[in-house]
């Protein structure tokens, strides 16, 4: 994978999909539409990638808003692939399920897909129509992106949802949406990732969720549906819910205290020293939750969101017992700040493969 351009670069979707490029160490170059739209800058950015992507949309808004958005961000990129020197071999589009219902969003999906597959056809690249279902991932935005963050948003702030209107929903994961989009999946393998499941379901998985992590327990995540559930409904609890403070029993015996109550799935526990001075980390986790535990000696735990620049930090001691959650998609890395050794407990809810290990390097 070389040099990807990308529309929508600074939206849910690619959030994702620069997270999952970050894996295979591809920055993308991000091209502006609608109002900020430039077709000198557009056309530097995609001019020879390998692979163009367009995820820019509108589906809210006015029946006129969402039409004329959809079409007119269409047909910004169509022009620019036709003025490109060397036009993208691949041309990607973030369609919808929807492109078929005949509802004013589905439509404009549907006739965006026929501009891009048209601009595709004139300078001989390929055009892969994706229609993906309904979304759901980490810092979605509630109340726009789906019904997923809505609801993991109200159960982090301590307010039950309701439902109004029942019914089935196909869900798939920004991540594994990423992967289709960027070509590390194919369509027949991203039909698997593929979840139903009803929206009162929905709301019973992500209760039982919030209230086993509020007393700081890992739900069931045996299934990658719920692990992908749960990494959503942490982003929308950290850092107010961190750390996880652990109670410390001590008597003349020495001391105990419980690192973590895991509700079913796989597991790994590892236990590392770091001398003074030293950081461990600097890292981040597509899917991989991940619980760091100071046994002894002190330390600072640094985080920083990828795209971000703002790093959060928590001072962490043995003598005061408290577990740091690493949030999905955050860069992050332990630093002995003391004098002596620092011991550090670390359990994951995936056994390391090393051939998959989503573990990549990136500063905090």
């Amino acid at each position: 994978m070389q040099d990807v351009a990308l529309t929508g670069a600074n939206g849910f979707l690619g959030f994702h999909v620069r997270a999952a490029l970050r894996e295979h160490e591809v920055d993308a170059r991000a091209i502006s539409m609608g109002a900020t739209y430039d077709q000198d800058s557009a056309i530097k950015s995609l001019d020879g990638s390998s692979r163009l992507i367009h995820l820019a949309g509108v589906n809210r808004g006015t029946d006129d808003e969402v039409r004329e958005g959809n079409l007119r961000f269409a047909s910004q990129i169509a022009e620019a692939v036709g003025c490109a020197n060397v036009p993208p071999s691949t041309i990607v589009f973030a369609n919808s399920t929807q492109s078929t219902n005949s509802s004013v969003y589905g439509d404009s999906k549907s006739t965006a897909a026929d501009i891009l597959r048209a601009a595709a056809d004139s300078v001989g690249a390929e055009f892969q129509d994706v229609r993906l279902p309904n979304l759901f991932g980490e810092h979605g935005r509630p109340f726009y992106n789906s019904v997923t963050a809505t609801f993991c948003q109200l159960l982090a702030n301590g307010v039950q949802p309701s439902v109004d209107s029942d019914s089935e929903l196909t869900l798939l994961h920004a991540q594994d949406a990423a992967d289709l989009l960027i070509g590390a999946t194919t369509t027949e393998e991203g039909k698997v990732l593929e979840s139903r499941e009803t929206v009162s379901g929905l709301l019973r998985r992500l209760t039982a969720m919030a209230a086993n992590y509020n007393r700081g327990e890992i739900p069931d995540v045996a299934e990658d549906f719920s692990r992908n559930l749960f990494n959503t409904y942490r982003s929308f609890t950290f850092p107010k819910q961190a750390p996880v403070h652990l109670t410390r029993h001590a008597d003349s015996r020495g001391s105990f205290f419980e690192i973590i109550r895991s509700h079913g799935g796989t597991g790994q526990s590892s236990f590392s020293t770091t001398a003074a001075g030293i950081s461990r980390g600097s890292h981040f986790h597509r899917r991989k939750i991940e619980r760091f535990t100071v046994l002894s000696g002190v330390g600072t735990i640094s985080l920083r969101r990828l795209f971000s620049d703002e790093v959060l930090t928590f001072a962490v001691s043995g003598g005061e017992p408290a577990a740091i959650d690493m949030p999905t998609m955050w860069a992050h890395k332990i630093t002995n700040t003391g004098a002596e050794p620092l011991f550090t407990s670390f359990w994951s809810n995936d056994i390391f493969n090393p051939e998959a290990p989503d573990t990549i390097a990136e500063a905090v």
